[in-house]
């Protein structure tokens, strides 16, 4: 494929199946996006992926998209598909969350409710034994409800390191509290 073709020539054999003009439009905007994506994600695999995605789907609807302006297409379809990645993060960390307190719930028995502060007492432990900055973005996440974007921009960290601190103490939580659970 011959690099002096503009994207415009390029959109139009994509749209009439042309496989080198794909191959060329990757070869272009492969890079640049992978780039889009690794600066919000932070993960080379993941970034990869959607970056894979994005490219999957211009080959899959390329004869029913109507492209203007190439490379602000891919560059919009690449921060929608990080938007819904990082959603669908979120999503699974409060999903995972969600099953490890209702398994806790679950543990006691009406009796055993009235115990609640003997939980309440083990979780304070455990919240103790971890570094005072991951054990303050749980408070703030779990206790005082903010959002990540919140408790990153006040404690001027990145919003992946919020959801790490959250992720590390939710791990602890689990891995301490597993007396709780009952097998019955």
């Amino acid at each position: 494929m011959n690099r002096l073709l503009t994207d415009e020539q390029l959109v139009i054999q994509l749209q009439e199946s042309n496989k080198r003009a794909f191959e060329e439009i990757y070869d272009r905007y492969w890079y640049k996006l992978f780039c889009i994506s690794y600066h919000q994600v932070g993960s080379r695999e993941e970034s990869e992926e959607l970056v894979h995605d994005i490219f999957e789907s211009l080959w899959n609807k390329r004869q029913e998209t109507a492209i203007r302006n190439l490379s602000t297409y891919l560059v919009i379809a690449m921060k929608y598909r990080i938007t819904n990645f990082i959603k669908s993060q979120i999503t699974w960390r409060k999903y995972q969350e969600y099953l490890i307190l209702n398994k806790i719930h679950e543990t006691y028995s009406t009796d055993e409710i009235v115990q609640f502060s003997d939980l309440s007492k083990a979780v304070d432990e455990v919240m103790d034994k971890l570094p005072e900055k991951t054990s303050r973005i749980f408070h703030l996440s779990r206790f005082e409800n903010q959002s990540v974007k919140d408790i990153a921009d006040q404690l001027h960290i990145s919003e992946k390191a919020v959801e790490y601190h959250i992720t590390k103490s939710l791990k602890a939580l689990k891995e301490s509290l597993w007396m709780y659970h009952s097998n019955n």
